[in-house]
């Protein structure tokens, strides 16, 4: 007896693809093939594609290797709420700082303590959140300043990131992408994904008419 037609073809598919994508791929994510072929989200990816698209896009151009005129990142905002981030907000920004640094790019740390904290069993520490502890340096003038916002509904974020000149506040280079929440990024903001259902299997297609009269 021959396989059914929907069988033959998914095999078919994942013979072709899975060349491709050996150890999984999030294109996958968020479509009826994320059971077999999908992957884990790569943070480092993500934020190394931003900055590189940012930089390249920058009008006028961006002058690397200028410890004067260095780039300010921000920490990635809930687009709803301008005052609010999360732990994915904070590890983008991060992960956008090094790659821009690894572009050649001077990047300024605005998070130094002003002085070297120093905890028994803990270590020393010279990053800090609170204003209280950030350190008062000579005011450098910034050719440009990243901010990012983040969305999502369900399991798809959608992301917006800029380089915005502080002189005029003019937007230099714009660039939006869209994001499959998996399990990790989903447990940055204390959500948990749905248990796959009967809905997350490919349904094969309906008998078709012709087959149902001559068959």
């Amino acid at each position: 007896m021959m396989n059914h037609p929907f069988i033959f073809f998914s095999r078919l598919f994942l013979s072709l693809a899975l060349p491709f994508c050996v150890a999984g791929c999030s294109t996958f994510n968020c479509t009826p093939f994320e059971k077999h072929l999908g992957a884990e989200q790569n943070l480092i990816t993500l934020a190394a594609q931003i900055a590189e698209d940012l930089t390249q896009q920058a009008m006028p151009p961006l002058m690397p290797r200028q410890t004067e005129l260095p780039i300010l990142t921000t920490t990635f905002v809930n687009n709803d709420n301008l005052k609010e981030t999360s732990r994915f907000g904070r590890i983008l920004q991060e992960h956008i700082t090094s790659r821009l640094v690894q572009l050649n790019y001077s990047v300024q740390e605005i998070k130094l303590r002003e002085t070297l904290l120093m905890r028994e069993q803990s270590g020393e520490i010279m990053l800090s959140r609170s204003l209280q502890d950030i350190t008062q340096q000579k005011t450098l003038s910034p050719q440009a300043i990243l901010v990012g916002t983040y969305s999502y509904t369900e399991r798809v974020m959608y992301i917006s990131a800029r380089l915005i000149n502080p002189k005029d506040r003019n937007i230099i280079s714009s660039t939006d992408y869209r994001l499959c929440m998996d399990d990790n990024v989903l447990a940055m903001f204390g959500l948990k994904r749905q248990s796959a259902g009967a809905g997350d299997e490919i349904a094969p297609p309906r008998e078709s008419l012709l087959d149902a009269l001559f068959y």
